[in-house]
């Protein structure tokens, strides 16, 4: 028997999806939710990620240490986490142990009990959380900038949320939120593996069948798409601080954007690895910076891409002049032949080992049915990113390394250091 993946959406809107592996014995089962941090109101900011906590902290039919032992019995991996779209819980188990995995899964979203103790006592985890964001200057700037960079909106918010919001989190305001966001209408459930595609459709439309539907006219969030982002220019000084960190940001394709494949093969040759353009020339030829790179973060309907250096205080303008140069350089000078071939090599390998990784798959059929509402085929996305050139390349740094929507901002101890806009010239 052959690879094959399938698609079945139930009555009440759920979508289950399958990639059936015929050689394995193992199957990845996920949940993923239509909802994340963009989706919230103001006021309750944080509020997903607050359910992805206390969804553990037990159901109508198991306690917290119910779902430990049953979890650890399965003897797979479990994980959860919240985005800015999306919400996802995913178990890897042996095949066999399909059904007990997915009954344990959907108990725990569709059933959690949300008891008042356990939410205060999961405050002030996540209080406690906050507060180690502030200890990592990296994750603590970038925080800052989103703020910033979108201002007002929702992805400018924190996707912990803020101590004020999170202790506001009552059961009744908890349980109502879940009743509407985290309801089967917005459920992909998706398993790759040695998995039946008529099993889990099974599992899932007994297991969905008694969840009565919400209203939703007065309880649906706005997530609207963000106005074109702000340009700030900041410096948060933080005298403390051994490092200065640096972040370089400008608008990007988005996630559905046709530009997406050119816009990750030159994320990849600013920034992407131990080859890059910034990592060597700041890292390998003059030892600026431990940790130097540049990355991409591509929402449905708005793009962001990012340079980030951490350097020492005495070597915060000349970590920056470099950014800027190889910025300059993509926008000036064609990229050569041998280094798209390179990003080009680098993209396609590790789509080819993400094959082999039954996670990988269910995480990436999940994504691309919220993303895009289909499966993309990886010979698909290999032909696409085949077909970039270097025109194509130049075109996008052109349209978007602009003087007025290049971004910027730095925190730590940055005595001495002046920054404004005629500076980030392109």
């Amino acid at each position: 028997m052959t690879e094959q993946i399938c698609s079945t959406r139930l009555a009440n809107g759920a979508t289950i999806l399958t990639e059936f592996m015929p050689s394995l014995r193992s199957v990845t089962l996920g949940i993923w939710v239509r909802r994340g941090s963009r989706h919230e109101p103001a006021k309750l900011n944080g509020i997903c990620h607050f359910i992805e906590h206390t969804v553990f902290k037990g159901t109508e039919r198991r306690t917290a240490y119910d779902i430990a032992v049953e979890s650890d019995r399965l003897g797979g991996h479990f994980d959860a986490y919240t985005s800015h779209e999306l919400t996802g819980f995913t178990l890897k188990v042996v095949d066999t142990a399909l059904p007990q995995a997915f009954d344990l899964l959907a108990d725990m979203l569709l059933r959690p009990r949300f008891d008042e103790q356990d939410l205060q006592l999961e405050q002030r985890v996540i209080i406690e959380e906050m507060k180690m964001v502030e200890d990592s200057p990296e994750e603590f700037l970038g925080e800052l900038f989103n703020a910033a960079y979108f201002p007002d909106h929702a992805l400018g918010r924190p996707i912990e949320g803020t101590a004020e919001t999170v202790s506001s989190f009552t059961h009744e305001r908890t349980a109502r939120f879940h009743a509407q966001a985290f309801a089967p209408r917005n459920f992909i459930i998706a398993a790759a593996g040695n998995v039946q595609h008529e099993q889990l459709v099974e599992l899932a439309a007994r297991a969905c069948a008694d969840i009565e539907a919400v209203e939703t006219s007065t309880l649906e969030p706005d997530a609207t798409a963000p106005p074109i982002a702000a340009a700030p220019i900041f410096a948060e000084r933080k005298q403390e601080l051994e490092q200065a960190h640096l972040i370089l940001a400008t608008p990007w394709p988005s996630a559905r954007s046709e530009d997406r494949y050119a816009a990750s093969l030159l994320a990849s040759i600013i920034g992407g690895g131990t080859s890059s353009r910034l990592w060597q020339s700041i890292r390998e030829e003059r030892g600026l910076a431990y940790s130097v790179g540049a990355a991409a973060s591509g929402y449905t309907d708005v793009g962001v891409f990012h340079i980030y250096a951490g350097t020492s205080p005495a070597q915060v303008d000349q970590v920056l002049d470099l950014a800027l140069a190889e910025l300059r350089r993509v926008v000036r000078v064609h990229v050569g032949a041998d280094e798209l071939r390179l990003v080009k090599d680098q993209a396609i390998a590790s789509i080819l080992l993400s094959l082999e990784s039954t996670s990988a798959r269910a995480g990436t059929l999940a994504r691309q049915e919220i993303i895009h509402g289909r499966h993309i085929a990886p010979d698909e996305i290999i032909r696409r990113l085949e077909a970039v050139t270097p025109d194509d390349l130049q075109r996008l740094a052109r349209a978007s390394f602009t003087t007025n929507a290049l971004a910027f901002g730095a925190l730590g101890n940055l005595d001495g250091f002046r920054i404004d806009r005629a500076r980030l010239e392109i």
